[in-house]
């Protein structure tokens, strides 16, 4: 992965080709969108029923009751582990909510430990057993998105928690009895690893489709703009993808929680963006005239700014495609 920084223009220019066949031939192999893991996340678990059905919570466990809707079809469920010690459930769980909002999926439902329920909604929703599938019940998350397709709705739930040696992650979607695909990438852990170290293939695939992403692995110190010394996938990506492309420009754009005023924070969220521009033209040789940087403060929040976890996910910087000529 060190190769990865310091590659030549040529190198890039074959790894960018390079990934953008295997973006190509991950999601003709499943028919459909995938949701892309990490390169440290391994399958552990795949069960494929042609034609089942699924109790599909959204809501909290209240009074001896969950709200539920049923759904018939196509179902599949898979467990991930995901290595790493010190992510939060939170962290797990932002990459993949943010490529269910770009795959036109709604998330109906979204809840954390106590607040779903606890003890009861945890085992009153359906769990893969251990090994494969570990839930702390003091300590997971559930999230519950559709979306609907010519042959009507399709649902997926994403059930993480983590110990404290690993990450881990079910899915469950159920669609079309009469649809052949999967909601996931059906490829082992090296499969998904080798095509990881090409870079992050759901970054270049939201810029392809939908304009915008995340770059939802950067971090600053608290209350700076100043951008950690980590090596950052989704910028070697995007860097990649713009030294690919020379004709595309891109918006940085800075976003801050709701703690200050709007001016402190607007100012704060410029500059975290400048200093994303600034890595990516000194480190990896994007053109400084493909990049602008921009910043939004509070007013484009994607969470409420009422709680620590929905705070965090407010400060991001999001890259959005300004400019392509064809």
């Amino acid at each position: 992965m060190n190769g990865f920084i310091s590659a030549s223009t040529n190198m890039r220019s074959f790894r960018s080709g390079l990934l953008a066949g295997l973006a190509v031939s991950v999601a003709t192999a499943v028919g459909a969108e995938t949701l892309n893991f990490p390169s440290n996340a391994t399958l552990q678990f795949e069960e494929v029923n042609a034609l089942d059905s699924y109790a599909v919570p959204i809501g909290i466990w209240s009074d001896g009751v969950m709200p539920i809707e049923n759904a018939e079809g196509k179902l599949t469920k898979q467990a991930w582990r995901i290595d790493a010690q010190a992510l939060t459930t939170l962290q797990l769980l932002r990459p993949l909510r943010e490529q269910l909002r770009n795959d036109r999926y709604r998330i109906i439902f979204e809840c954390q430990t106590e607040a779903c329920g606890g003890f009861d909604f945890r085992f009153e929703t359906v769990a893969l057993p251990p090994p494969e599938m570990q839930i702390n019940i003091g300590d997971f998350r559930f999230l519950s998105a559709r979306r609907f397709g010519d042959d009507g709705p399709e649902y997926i739930t994403l059930f993480l928690s983590r110990t404290a040696q690993a990450g881990y992650v079910q899915v469950i979607h159920v669609g079309s009895a009469s649809e052949d695909t999967l909601p996931v990438s059906a490829a082992s852990g090296p499969a998904l690893r080798a095509a990881e170290e090409q870079g992050d293939i759901s970054l270049r695939a939201q810029l392809d489709d939908v304009g915008r992403s995340v770059l939802a692995d950067l971090s600053f110190e608290t209350g700076s703009s100043r951008l950690s010394d980590s090596r950052f996938l989704s910028l070697e990506v995007l860097a990649d993808y713009l030294n690919e492309f020379p004709d595309r420009n891109v918006a940085l754009v800075g976003h801050t929680d709701a703690s200050g005023s709007l001016d402190a924070n607007i100012a704060l969220s410029k500059r975290r963006a400048g200093a994303v521009l600034e890595r990516l033209v000194t480190e990896y040789g994007v053109r400084r005239a493909q990049l602008a940087a921009e910043g939004m403060g509070y007013l484009s929040p994607l969470a409420t700014n009422q709680t620590e976890d929905g705070r965090e996910e407010n400060r991001r910087v999001e890259v959005i495609i300004t400019s392509m000529v064809e």
